[in-house]
């Protein structure tokens, strides 16, 4: 039995309780909240605030070994085409970088993990992880001709998945880069989805794309060979979540850096919709900062995300909430840390145990040290440590 407290406590369940106590099982279930701080020397004290641990609702841990391979601020476009160049380069790394960044991510107090997956390669080390992962089978293919091509290709990455005892979805990568046909078999396959993700609206191209497949998209489809002749697409945004996306369990819209209120409000039509911010990812790639404030007021379900280390620095939730913090002053801290703890529970279907301080749960317990405590602000030299 074990027992902790700081200046503050975020549970999740309630308002912040200042010199509470947590008290926990060895494993590190929870056992109770108490709102006072009785004196004993079994209590570790912490002069911080205790969170839950956090939910990355976005990562793509096979692209690890692509650290730094690709400019940043020149564009979806350009980063697209590039990453298509170069994916397949240092393959060997892949697994030794995975590895480290998985060691990462748990550093960093990532306890719940959305991983997108277009093979296997990381699948061995989630059994071993200290982390739950939720794995993403990501399929795309612009050209409707050789959907069956695509589709063969997902099946045999699923087939692993099974294998080794997995949990999993089916999944496209975005609107602009799945064919109809491919849309319409995803769909079908997808009936029983838990969960399912999806990029959107990274980019401005991408509605110019989607519009009249003009504009950096098709160029950048057309310089890899890859432009089909007769291109099937949604005919928007919108048009692919509600009626090519499956309306089954909870869908993970991604990035959403150019979301306006028009497409937000339609697209909330679907329920179980979360929006989900990588604010580090899209600064790196376009130096655009997603609409926190709109969605807020709009009333999203908003989650965090670090994307991947092809385009960012660090896979750090606290780094996130630090850019958006900068970003939107006017953001509470306990706003923040919802997104990044029970708000993604929630969109990982995994809040029974994960997100909240309460008894019977095992969400893991975070210390952010070297805070404005009179103000609850993150500080740039703001840290965070795993207590549990």
């Amino acid at each position: 039995m074990k027992h902790f407290s700081s200046q503050f406590i975020f549970t999740n369940s309630g308002p912040p309780i200042k010199r509470g106590v947590i008290t926990t099982h060895d494993d590190g279930t929870i056992i109770s909240v108490d709102d006072t701080l009785i004196e004993s020397r079994s209590v570790e004290f912490h002069n911080g605030i205790i969170i839950p641990g956090f939910v990355n609702c976005h990562c793509h841990l096979e692209i690890s070994h692509l650290k730094g391979a690709i400019a940043g601020g020149k564009g979806l476009a350009h980063f697209i085409r590039e990453l298509r160049n170069i994916r397949d380069i240092n393959t060997g790394d892949i697994l030794s970088r995975a590895k480290d960044a998985d060691r990462e991510l748990y550093s960093e107090g990532i306890v719940l993990c959305a991983d997108i997956c277009n093979t296997d390669a990381t699948f061995g080390l989630k059994k071993k992880s200290h982390i739950r992962y939720y794995n993403l089978l990501e399929i795309f293919g612009i050209n409707p001709e050789r959907s069956h091509k695509r589709i063969a290709e997902i099946l045999k990455v699923e087939a692993e998945a099974i294998r080794h005892g997995l949990q999993y979805s089916l999944t496209p990568h975005s609107a602009y880069s799945v064919s109809l046909p491919l849309f319409r078999y995803l769909k079908a396959k997808s009936k029983t989805n838990k969960v399912t993700s999806i990029h959107f609206l990274e980019s401005e191209e991408e509605k110019k794309f989607l519009s009249d497949h003009t504009g950096p998209l098709r160029e950048s489809y057309e310089k890899s060979g890859i432009m089909p002749e007769h291109p099937e697409t949604p005919a928007s945004h919108a048009d692919a979540i509600l009626n090519e996306v499956t309306a089954s369990g909870n869908l993970i819209l991604v990035h959403n850096t150019f979301a306006d209120r028009v497409t937000i409000r339609e697209v909330n039509r679907r329920n179980d919709t979360f929006w989900c911010l990588c604010p580090a990812s899209n600064l790196y790639i376009s130096n655009k900062i997603p609409p926190a404030d709109i969605l807020l007021s709009e009333g999203c379900n908003i989650v965090v995300g670090t994307d991947s280390l092809a385009t960012n620095r660090k896979l750090s939730i606290l780094s996130e909430l630090r850019i958006l913090q900068e970003h939107f002053p006017s953001l509470r801290l306990e706003e923040l840390v919802r997104w990044a703890t029970v708000n993604g529970a929630k969109a990982l279907g995994e809040d029974k145990n994960y997100g909240k301080i309460e008894p019977d749960k095992k969400p893991g317990l975070l210390l952010l040290e070297d805070m404005d405590l009179i103000n609850l602000r993150l500080l740039p030299e703001t840290t965070v440590k795993r207590l549990l």
